[in-house]
């Protein structure tokens, strides 16, 4: 297979895999709608009356474990329509990440390099690994409500990627070609794909919190502690990886540049996000700062984020512009 076939694969399986993850956003939305909100669902738990049949009677307050409770279970179900469309987005976001996986691994044969070498690889890298990050929490709780909003994000990210940032395969820069582009852009990106989630929650906390919206809709999502605490999570995952990456970009810079810091915009920018992450981790753990400002703080890092990696690379000039 040449080289030419193999990028042309790439596009295919990126464009396949934008479908395939509009479709599961489609199928979360349709879950999200039909779903019985979960404090609905314990609020009909616990104002099942007690029942009396025949000439037994029921002591007050409980309910007979065959009519009661099998009523309350028909009360709590989620509707097989909804049950059956979570499971749809759940099947092909796993299949939208496998096929961004795909075309990165084309890309990369494509050049024979690691595909991480501008801004266009940079993003499809960053949505698969958003997207695996919500598959991977789906296997350790029930998350289906927040598929709706993962999808979306990257299905836009794929649309402004393919269409404003797309480049066509070629080979590195001089300063790129090194062992640590594998280990030090892919922790960057798989942290910044844990940080997409990670504000995500946060700005559904806030709003949560606040009450924006119906009051019917924030029914059918955990409530605002879960997700805060959610959010927090995720964020404790990502800073570590993010500090890695502050590291090992100076280590880096170290061999390819002579200088561990050389205040190029990028590198501010980096350390401007790791400041701002660490802000947040200090709120979150002192006492006196509400969790209302912990998380705008946490939402103001992933401000900077986006700043670095769409407004530094276009209208900065530094030692990172090839990020173009």
């Amino acid at each position: 297979m040449t080289n030419e076939m193999l990028a042309q694969n790439a596009n295919y399986a990126l464009a396949s895999a934008a479908l395939v993850i509009t479709v599961a956003m489609l199928c979360y939305a349709l879950y999200l709608a039909q779903a019985v909100p979960v404090r609905e669902q314990a609020t009909a738990d616990a104002k099942v009356p007690a029942t009396v049949g025949g000439g037994d009677s029921a002591e007050p307050g409980t309910t007979d474990p065959d009519e009661g409770g099998a009523a309350a279970e028909v009360v709590s179900e989620t509707p097989a329509r909804a049950r059956k469309a979570a499971g749809i987005a759940q099947s092909l976001s796993w299949l939208g990440a496998a096929l961004l996986l795909l075309s990165c691994i084309f890309r990369g044969l494509a050049v024979q390099r690691f595909p991480l070498g501008n801004l266009f690889e940079f993003s499809i890298a960053g949505a698969f690994f958003a997207m695996a990050v919500y598959c991977v929490a789906t296997l350790r709780r029930d998350v289906r409500w927040l598929g709706v909003f993962v999808t979306a994000f990257v299905t836009l990210l794929l649309m402004v990627a393919s269409t404003a940032w797309y480049v066509e395969a070629d080979e590195l820069v001089p300063s790129l070609k090194s062992y640590w582009l594998p280990i030090h852009v892919t922790v960057a990106t798989l942290s910044v794909g844990i940080f997409v989630v990670g504000a995500i929650v946060s700005a559904l906390y806030l709003m949560s919190d606040r009450g924006v919206g119906g009051e019917r809709f924030w029914r059918k999502l955990p409530d605002a502690k879960s997700l805060e605490k959610f959010s927090y999570s995720l964020h404790i995952i990502g800073f570590p990886l993010w500090t890695f990456t502050l590291i090992a970009g100076a280590i880096w810079a170290r061999e390819a540049w002579g200088s561990y810091w050389n205040w190029d915009p990028k590198e501010v920018w980096t350390f401007v996000i790791w400041t701002v992450y660490a802000a947040y981790l200090h709120a979150r753990a002192t006492k006196n700062t509400s969790r209302r400002t912990a998380n705008w703080i946490a939402i103001a890092g992933f401000a900077c984020i986006v700043i670095n990696y769409t407004v530094v690379n276009f209208y900065f000039i530094g030692q990172h512009s090839y990020a173009q």
